[in-house]
């Protein structure tokens, strides 16, 4: 199906310190039974997990992702993503992430950045590889809102900003690629987020930015200009 052009672009739990409670010398009086049945009837329900958080996200309550406004706003409240955020605000695509309508994006946790091979994170944050990183980031958003159920039960293609296309599987584990989508369908104001575990690389990435730090001491790189607009990306149909 075709998916919709985009407007044009325009611009981290604090501690909880436990505090002993000195016991008292009297014994306190013992509940009469009535009272003890009144309180378990009346205690409150268990919370829920959000919807499209996985079995895993579920016993981890704190990671779970929770919209808050636009794509950007929401990943700053969930502080989990200061790595795509920085990176993000390093290569002129904050506004774009916050200002355009419909994107889906999938945004690895400071976690999947962590997680890259030794030395890569250093080398996409070089001034000099610029260009690379931004694009790396695009390669996580499409022009498009796509729901999980767009995916459910099938696999696909879908066309990143960046250009080369990312797949999609609905299997009993949803995934991107090889990264899986720990949570999926985090509905912001200006599109869906979901969560993935690990960093997506377009192909020739990092041989490029390996290239550009090898050439670093004698060439500058041109900086990494904004993109004025989003490229209409497709989705392409269902495959059993």
């Amino acid at each position: 199906m075709y998916l919709n052009r985009i407007l044009t672009t325009t611009a981290a739990l604090a501690l909880m310190a436990g505090v002993a409670q000195a016991q008292t010398a009297t014994k306190p009086a013992k509940a009469p039974a009535a009272a003890v049945s009144t309180a378990k009837s009346t205690a409150a329900p268990a919370a829920t997990a959000p919807a499209g958080a996985t079995a895993e996200t579920a016993a981890a309550g704190s990671a779970q992702i929770v919209a808050a406004g636009d794509i950007v706003a929401t990943a700053k409240a969930s502080g989990q993503f200061t790595t795509f955020l920085k990176a993000a605000e390093a290569t002129n695509l904050t506004s774009l992430l916050r200002d355009n309508k419909n994107l889906t994006v999938f945004a690895p946790t400071d976690a999947a950045f962590a997680a890259l091979p030794a030395g890569e994170l250093d080398k996409l944050m070089l001034p000099e590889n610029k260009a690379q990183l931004q694009k790396v980031l695009i390669y996580h958003v499409i022009n498009a809102k796509v729901p999980a159920s767009e995916f459910k039960g099938a696999t696909r293609k879908a066309a990143t900003v960046a250009g080369p296309s990312v797949e999609l599987a609905g299997g009993a584990t949803l995934k991107v690629n090889d990264a899986e989508i720990v949570q999926s369908d985090v509905m912001a104001t200006n599109g869906v987020i979901h969560v993935v575990d690990k960093v997506l690389m377009p192909p020739g990435a990092m041989a490029a930015v390996n290239s550009a730090v090898s050439a670093s001491a004698t060439t500058a790189a041109p900086p990494a200009k904004e993109p004025s607009t989003l490229p209409a990306t497709q989705v392409m149909p269902k495959t059993k």
